[in-house]
């Protein structure tokens, strides 16, 4: 197309490879383009993991050739994706094999989602450019370079998005990865066509929604999606959050206040980054002991320090408090409550990770942080007791290190622009408190059980029911608290605990 369209040098390895991928597909009197994501990343200068060839004929049969010619391996993705893997090069390189969408390379480029991945070189000539300087034959159709220069995301027709409505979440993780502004007329078809993001696979929205909060700067990128009519049609549980006011010391609505727990978050994991004498002098106080017992708990294999901001983490902040539209209430005296919104968040939290298609452990993750992240707060309004501790551990485990730390965020997004008070003084010195114990003194806190269910019922002759747990949790609280020492003394308090509570029955 154009003389001064220069495509960066590949390696050597990747070059001779695309060569007999070329010769393979000449021979077999076909024509094969490069394509899509590959050709846009070398046009943005921008690194390319694999290769994706668009070809006339048969493309799977064309990809199983070329596996055994290149010693590679075969796997056919869908009807419009064969992959073949080398694994010989580090790293391995690899080809996408898909067959023309349309009896042209016009016209498949035309169906294509948005311009700058509408363009396409034929590989034989790509090849040749890269070994000898000859010009590219770029092939554009629908002004795509122009649009990569200015760094446009434009839809390629009015109808791609109703046709994948995935591609409205694609837009906003193109435009986050290359820094790109998505034009008015395309923003004007996401708000046309938002309701339809739905339609998508769970897997597919999953996959985009975790890579869109995955890098720093989600909260803004979720705002964005919010003013596209994304975010609700995604979690329409937010619907009445928007608006809705909140007591104290609360400066956002709920909907704001979601959304800032998510960059208050990112802000707090930043500043745990730090060094730990710049830890010390920050408007959050005094922040290193905090940082000083997540490095020892990174060393027990019981917390890590990443997984604070990965898109779970994330997700968990947005959604800690989706209980509240659903609790709202008002008294008389025009207070604003939201009762039991920990509670009444739970299952709809399932529900919205359910509809993204979250891991079992993902959905766990969030419901445990919705349900628990006000407890290191109200720990905080109180004598924080070693038995409070060990509850708090014993239901959470090493997650509750994940849900002190979200419950710090949460209040940071509280309070907004306003300046902290003795309440954060308060939760802080609590949260490290929760943590020092469990990170360095978890033996006494939890120590191994001195009577095991089964014993318990065989010595006691108890019948098997709910009163075995209870049993079995006093004496972990009374050996935790150093009032029982032996197997002897955990069946006394067990006997005692059963006369109690047979005293206590009333009588018929």
């Amino acid at each position: 197309m154009s003389e001064q369209i220069r495509i960066q040098p590949i390696a050597t390895t990747t070059l001779q490879l695309l060569l007999q991928v070329a010769q393979h597909v000449q021979n077999q009197h076909e024509h094969a383009y490069l394509v899509g994501g590959s050709l846009r990343n070398l046009l943005l200068q921008e690194p390319c993991s694999d290769w994706d060839i668009a070809a006339s004929g048969d493309a799977p049969k064309l990809a199983r050739q070329l596996a055994n010619k290149l010693d590679g391996f075969y796997a056919h993705l869908h009807d419009k994706a064969n992959r073949v893997v080398v694994k010989q090069t580090q790293p391995e390189i690899i080809f996408d094999i898909a067959p023309l969408d349309g009896t042209t390379i016009e016209e498949d480029l035309n169906r294509r989602d948005f311009t700058i991945n509408a363009l396409a070189v034929p590989l034989t000539n790509f090849v040749e450019h890269l070994t000898n300087g000859s010009p590219l034959a770029l092939i554009d159709t629908t002004s795509g370079l122009n649009d990569l220069h200015t760094r446009s995301l434009r839809a390629v027709n009015e109808q791609v998005l109703q046709q994948d409505p995935l591609r409205m979440l694609r837009a906003i993780r193109f435009m986050m990865q290359y820094h790109l502004t998505i034009e008015q007329t395309t923003e004007d078809l996401i708000k046309r066509d938002a309701h339809l993001l739905l339609k998508a696979a769970p897997e597919r929205i999953h996959e985009e929604m975790y890579a869109i909060l995955r890098p720093q700067g989600a909260t803004q990128r979720l705002r964005y999606m919010d003013r596209l009519r994304l975010l609700t049609t995604l979690i329409p549980e937010f619907t009445p959050a928007r608006g809705m006011r909140q007591p104290g010391l609360h400066q956002w609505d709920v909907l704001e206040h979601s959304l800032e727990a998510v960059a208050a978050l990112e802000r707090f994991a930043d500043v745990m980054r730090q060094h730990s004498e710049q830890v010390a002098t920050n408007e959050m106080g005094d922040l290193a002991p905090l940082r000083t017992l997540l490095d020892e708990a990174e060393r027990q294999g019981i917390f890590t320090r990443a997984d604070l901001t990965s898109p779970v983490m994330k997700l968990a902040a947005l959604l800690h408090d989706i209980g509240k539209p659903v609790t709202h209430a008002i008294d008389n005296e025009g207070n604003i409550h939201f009762y039991h919104h920990p509670q009444a968040g739970v299952p709809l939290a399932q529900t919205i990770m359910q509809r993204m298609s979250a891991s079992v452990h993902d959905r766990r993750l969030v419901q445990q942080v919705v349900a628990n992240h006000m407890r290191p707060g109200q720990l905080s309004s109180g004598t924080l007791t070693q038995r409070a501790i060990r509850r708090y551990f014993v239901d959470l485990g090493p997650v509750g290190i994940n849900v002190a730390l979200v419950s710090l965020a949460d209040h940071l997004a509280m309070r907004g622009l306003q300046p902290l008070t003795e309440h954060w003084t308060n939760h802080l010195t609590t949260v490290v408190a929760l943590l020092h114990t469990y990170i360095r003194e978890r033996q006494r806190i939890m120590p191994p059980r001195l009577l095991q269910a089964d014993e318990l019922i065989s010595r006691l002759k108890l019948t098997p029911g709910p009163i075995i747990g209870q049993l079995l949790e006093a004496i972990a609280e009374a050996q935790a608290e150093g009032s029982i020492h032996s197997k002897e003394d955990a069946l006394w308090l067990a006997h005692e605990k059963l006369q109690q509570d047979a005293v206590q029955e009333p009588s018929s």
